[in-house]
C-alpha cells in the first residue's frame, strides 16, 4: 500500500513537473492550474476514463475535455505519461512552431485532444453537445444486453469558464435535457488573473446549478483523491448531469501558491528550484522516473478494453445486423446516397423556405441528420416533416430546440460533430451569427463539418429594422478561414448549396438565406451552384458583368435587360459561395469572371471584400431602415436602375 501510496505521489508530482519544466523552457504558458489539478487528471487517467492511447479515436472511449484550455500542459503531461504518441520530446518544445503542444489544446493536432479549448466557455459548452450525441447514440442503438454505445464526458473547467456566459446556457440544456453522464470539475482556485475571484464572482454556483437541474457536490482539497474517488462515483450513479466544485490551490507548492502570479507566467528559476524542495522532487528538469513510466502506461488496458468492446460489436453484429452496419456507418462519418436531384418547385419561394423543402426530401434518407433552432423553427424552415421533437422522454428524437440561445447552440452543434455519429445543424437569423462567432471560428478551426443556417439575410427583413436587418455580416464569415459562406439566388441553388454543405466534412458551411420569396431560376442553369460562380446569363462577346448573390441575383437580371434595350451585351454571374468558386481551377474562374472586363457587384451588404472581382459595388455600407422591405431597398438603391447605370458608367 505504502508503495503504491509512493507511486501515486510520484505520479502526481511528475504531471506536475512536466508541466513546470516545460512552462519554463518555453518562457511563456500558465503552470499554476496544471500544478493544482494534477491529481485528479491522475485519477481520471490512471483509473476512472476508460480509454486507449493505442487509438485515440476509438468510438466508445471516455472524453476528457479541458474546458480550462490554458493549462494545456497538463493535458500534454497525462497524455505523455499514459501512453499517447506524444514524446517527451514534443514537450520540450511547448508553445514552439511546428510542436504537437500548441498554447491552447487543437483538436486534430495532437493525438488525445478531444476538441480545441482555450476561448472559455467553449470546452464546457461543446462537452453538452458530446454528452448529448452519446445519450441520443445510446437510445438509437443499444439494446438490452449490447450497450455499445456506453461512455462518459468529463470536463475541467475553470472559474472563467463558469462566468463565460456560453457555458450557462449549455449548462441549462445540459440540465434540462438530463445528461447524467456529463461531469463537469470545478477548478475553485478562488484566484483570477487580475486578483482574487471575489472582485467580481461572489454569486452561488452551485445554486446556480442546482437551479439549472444538475448535482452537484463539494471536494474540499484537490489532493485529497479519495473523496474525489467518491465525488466521482456518486456523480456517475445520478441521473442528472454533476458540477464537482474542487477546491484547489494554483501553484500548489510553490512560493507562487494562491497568487494571481502563478496562473499566465513562468514560475522563475528561483521559485521552480523551490517547489522541487517543498514538493520533494529530486529531478532534472524533464526527467520522470522509469517506475512512474511503467506505473501511468495504460495502452494495455487500454487495449483490452476496447478489445472488450469489438467483441460486444461482433456480437452485436450476429443479433442485430441492420443497426450494427448502421451504427458502424455512421461511426465512420460515410454518407449514406442523398438525394441528388432537386425538388419540383412549382413557384417562387423564399430560399428558406426552399431549404426546409430540401431537409424534407434529405431528412428521410439521412438519419445521422440533427435539426434545430434558437426558438426560431418557423421563421428558419429547419424542422423537416417527420423529424420529432428531441426531449429527455423521447431521446430519439432529430429536432432540437435551443431556446433562445444562440450561443450555447453553436458549441452543442459543434459538440454533436465532433463525437460521430450525427451531422447536427441549427438556424437563427444571420443578425444574430454574431451570438455564435466563437463557435464559429471554433468549427472552422477544428474543421468541424457544422452546418449554421442563417435566415433573414439583408435590409429586405423591412420592418424589423436595422436591429435585426444584416449589412456587415456576410463579408465578416467571408473573412473567416475555412468557413464556406453559400447565399444562393433561389429554391434550386438552396438545394445545391445543402448538398455542398452535407457532403464537406473539412469545415463548416454557413447557409444564408432569404425571408422574402424570390423567383426561381432554370433548374439546370442552378446546378452551376455547386461550383460556388457561374454563368447564368450571357451575351454573345460581352462587354460587361453583373455579379451578385442572393436575392440581388435577380436584380441583376432586371439590370441586365435594361441593359440590353440600349443594345448592351452584358453577362450575369450568380456568385452564391466565393469559397467555393475559389477552390475550382483557375481556368474555371477566369472563363466566369475574365480580368478586366468591366465588372459591377450587387449584394445587399458591406461593400468591402468586393474588389477582387468587382470594379464597381452596388452594395450597403450604412445600417437599414424600419419600413416594408420593396421601399427600404428603393430608398437605400437597390433598384435595377441603379443597377444598370452604374454598368454604364464603367463602359
Amino acid at each position: 500500500m505504502t508503495e503504491t501510496k509512493d507511486l501515486t505521489r510520484l505520479s502526481v508530482n511528475a504531471i506536475r513537473f512536466l508541466a513546470i519544466d516545460a512552462v519554463e523552457k518555453a518562457k511563456s504558458g500558465h503552470p499554476g492550474m496544471p500544478m493544482a489539478m494534477a491529481p485528479l487528471a491522475y485519477l481520471l487517467y490512471r483509473e476512472v476514463m476508460r480509454h486507449n492511447p493505442l487509438d485515440p479515436n476509438w468510438p466508445d472511449r471516455d472524453r476528457f475535455v479541458l474546458s480550462a484550455g490554458h493549462g494545456s500542459m497538463l493535458l500534454y503531461a497525462i497524455l505523455h505519461l499514459t501512453g499517447y504518441n506524444l514524446p517527451l520530446e514534443e514537450l520540450k518544445r511547448f508553445r514552439q512552431w511546428g510542436s504537437k503542444t500548441p498554447g491552447h489544446p487543437e483538436y486534430g493536432h495532437t493525438p488525445g485532444v478531444e476538441v480545441t479549448t482555450g476561448p472559455l466557455g467553449q470546452g464546457i459548452s461543446t462537452a453538452v453537445g458530446m454528452a448529448l450525441a452519446e445519450k441520443k447514440l445510446a437510445a438509437e442503438f443499444n439494446r438490452p444486453g449490447y450497450e455499445v454505445v456506453n461512455h462518459y464526458t468529463y470536463v475541467l473547467a475553470s472559474d472563467g469558464d463558469l462566468m463565460e456566459g456560453v457555458s450557462g446556457e449549455a449548462s441549462s440544456l445540459a440540465g434540462h435535457w438530463r445528461l447524467s453522464k456529463l461531469i463537469v470539475f470545478w477548478d475553485n482556485n478562488h484566484i483570477s488573473i487580475d486578483g482574487s475571484t471575489d472582485l467580481a464572482f461572489t454569486e452561488d454556483v452551485l445554486a446556480r446549478y442546482r437551479a439549472y437541474g444538475w448535482h452537484t457536490l463539494r471536494v474540499e482539497d484537490a489532493n485529497d483523491l479519495e473523496a474525489l474517488r467518491h465525488a466521482i462515483r456518486l456523480a456517475q450513479l445520478d441521473e442528472r448531469p454533476s458540477l464537482i466544485a474542487v477546491r484547489s490551490h494554483i501553484g500548489y507548492g510553490s512560493p507562487k501558491q494562491d497568487s494571481h502570479k502563478a496562473h499566465g507566467e513562468p514560475l522563475g528559476p528561483e521559485a521552480v528550484e523551490a517547489t522541487r524542495k517543498n514538493l520533494g522532487w529530486p529531478y532534472p528538469p524533464f526527467e520522470v522516473p522509469e517506475e512512474v513510466y511503467r506505473h501511468m502506461d495504460m495502452r494495455e488496458k487500454g487495449r483490452a478494453w476496447q478489445e472488450a468492446w469489438e467483441q460486444l460489436m461482433e456480437a452485436y453484429a450476429r443479433a442485430y445486423p441492420d443497426l450494427h452496419q448502421e451504427l458502424l456507418r455512421r461511426l465512420k462519418g460515410d454518407l449514406p446516397s442523398l438525394p441528388e436531384e432537386p425538388p419540383a418547385f412549382d413557384k417562387p419561394l423564399a430560399t428558406r423556405a426552399a431549404s426546409g423543402k430540401a431537409l424534407d426530401a434529405i431528412a428521410p434518407r439521412m438519419p445521422e441528420l440533427l435539426g434545430g433552432s434558437a426558438d426560431l423553427t418557423p421563421s428558419n424552415n429547419t424542422q423537416a416533416q417527420g423529424m420529432a421533437d428531441f426531449s429527455p422522454q423521447n431521446p430519439t428524437g432529430r429536432y432540437i430546440h435551443y431556446g433562445v440561445r444562440e450561443h450555447g447552440m453553436g458549441a452543442i452543434l459543434n459538440g454533436l460533430n465532433l463525437h460521430g455519429g450525427y451531422r447536427a445543424y441549427g438556424g437563427t437569423f444571420l443578425v444574430f451569427s454574431d451570438y455564435m462567432r466563437p463557435a464559429i471560428r471554433l468549427a472552422a478551426l477544428m474543421g468541424t463539418p457544422t452546418v449554421f443556417v442563417f435566415t433573414h439575410d439583408t435590409i429586405a427583413l423591412g420592418e424589423d429594422g436595422p436591429t435585426h436587418q444584416p449589412v456587415e455580416h456576410l463579408m465578416s464569415l467571408r473573412a473567416m478561414p475555412n468557413l464556406w459562406v453559400i447565399r444562393p439566388a433561389d429554391a434550386y441553388e438552396t438545394f445545391y448549396a445543402w448538398q455542398v454543405a452535407l457532403r464537406r466534412k473539412e469545415g463548416p458551411t454557413a447557409l444564408i438565406l432569404t425571408r422574402q420569396v424570390v423567383p426561381l431560376l432554370s433548374p439546370e442553369k442552378a446546378k452551376g451552384a455547386l461550383k460556388g460562380g457561374y454563368i447564368l446569363e450571357d451575351a454573345e462577346d460581352p462587354e460587361g458583368i453583373l455579379v451578385a448573390t442572393g436575392s440581388e441575383v435577380h436584380l441583376a437580371l432586371k439590370a441586365r435587360a435594361l441593359l440590353a434595350e440600349k443594345g448592351r451585351r452584358v453577362r450575369v454571374v450568380s456568385l452564391p459561395s466565393f469559397e467555393l468558386f475559389e477552390a475550382q481551377p483557375e481556368e474555371y474562374r477566369r472563363k466566369v469572371l475574365p480580368p478586366g472586363l468591366p465588372t459591377v457587384a450587387v449584394e445587399a451588404g458591406a461593400t468591402l471584400g468586393w474588389e477582387r472581382y468587382a470594379h464597381k459595388v452596388v452594395g450597403l455600407d450604412r445600417f437599414g431602415a424600419s419600413a416594408p422591405y420593396p421601399e427600404v431597398y428603393e430608398k437605400l438603391g437597390f433598384t435595377p436602375e441603379r443597377v444598370a447605370g452604374a454598368l454604364e458608367e464603367l463602359l
